[in-house]
């Protein structure tokens, strides 16, 4: 799941629209209630819908429900599940953390839990360069899901990959084959730039000495690489390069937070900076936000004005009319504008009311 999913998932409108989310589990026996619980949400959703609808006026939908329901493979269960069916569309996702039990059927989707679980767990991009093949993964914690599209897995069929080297008295064959290198990670890195831009997460190389130096020497993301893994792993499987990678990700993103507290102490010193959420909520909705820092688990239902700048705290965040969480909404809103966000630890920002937003101006 990335943003670009759940912006599909937020573009279908139209009653009626189901969600059904639940948590699943990895292993056994806690994975053996799973099928069961999917069923009893399913009957659930179709007992709702044939509630306001005649069968024949939802049987696409209730057919389509069904086939998705019973495609879903618990053998390979991650730790949430959420199924999203409309008139002409459905589809389901397995996600790397936990969502609650529920059955949604409204004008438009039920995204609002994967847009938090997004938001609020480390996500990023592994890149596993090598001849054969050069492999990208999408990466949450320690989870990687291998991307199967868009080029990859990548082949160097140059030379010194799949074609062998010239030979020949004078011909300089390390020379020939360190420039074909060179010239299969321009094309990873062209073919890593959809990825990129679609989604910015931060990114981990993993590889040999010679290609993270040739990767180095051509990428245009070279900015976004927050941690390097040496060595050969050709072959490593996902599990086992997630276990590898994620420590060095996750120190790097302690580092990272480390320098946006030195970053932020900057912009106070400078007046660029607001922080309460009523002031970041504000800023961000005029683009003015460069980078936000929230503490990790700040939340804060609010109710907002008619001019759709003012926040006012709200008792409930399930009352019609209630923003449940102001502050996955502000994360949106400075994603969307090309900010960045990053999660600090809590009391980190007390001082700020929990939230701080560093202006471009």
């Amino acid at each position: 799941m990335n943003r670009q999913d759940i912006s599909l998932l937020q573009q279908i409108s139209g009653y009626p629209a189901v969600t059904i989310t639940m948590p699943t589990h990895r292993t056994s026996p806690e994975n053996k209630q799973d099928p069961i619980r999917l069923r009893n949400l399913v009957k659930q959703a179709t007992e709702r819908l044939l509630s306001e609808f005649s069968r024949r006026e939802v049987e696409p939908i209730l057919g389509r429900l069904e086939h998705l329901a019973s495609s879903v493979d618990f053998r390979h269960a991650l730790d949430g599940l959420a199924l999203f069916v409309h008139r002409d569309f459905a589809r389901s996702i397995t996600l790397p953390f936990t969502l609650k039990e529920r059955v949604v059927i409204d004008e438009t989707f039920f995204t609002r839990d994967l847009v938090f679980a997004m938001n609020r767990t480390p996500r990023y991009w592994v890149l596993v360069l090598s001849e054969k093949p050069t492999r990208l993964f999408e990466a949450t914690r320690d989870d990687l899901l291998e991307i199967q599209g868009g080029g990859f897995p990548m082949v160097h069929e140059g030379p010194g990959g799949e074609a062998p080297l010239p030979g020949g008295f004078g011909v300089k064959r390390s020379h020939i084959r360190d420039e074909a290198h060179r010239q299969f990670f321009r094309k990873v890195d062209e073919a890593l730039k959809p990825f990129m831009n679609g989604d910015p997460l931060p990114l981990a190389v993993v590889g040999v000495d010679r290609y993270l130096a040739f990767f180095d020497e051509v990428s245009s993301h070279k900015d976004a690489i927050i941690a390097r893994v040496q060595g050969s792993h050709d072959k490593t499987s996902a599990h086992e390069l997630g276990k590898l990678v994620w420590p060095a990700v996750k120190e790097a993103l302690a580092e990272e937070r480390r320098k946006v507290l030195e970053e932020l102490d900057k912009a106070v010193g400078e007046q660029k900076y607001v922080s309460t959420i009523g002031e970041v909520w504000r800023l961000a909705q005029e683009g003015r936000g460069r980078l936000l820092l929230v503490e990790e688990d700040f939340h804060y239902p609010a109710v907002v004005d008619e001019s759709g700048m003012i926040l006012s705290p709200a008792e409930d965040p399930e009352a019609p009319g209630v923003i449940d969480d102001a502050v996955d909404e502000i994360i949106e809103t400075v994603l969307a504008k090309q900010g960045r966000v990053v999660f600090v630890e809590n009391g980190q920002l007390a001082e700020h009311q929990r939230i701080a937003l560093i202006l471009r101006y």
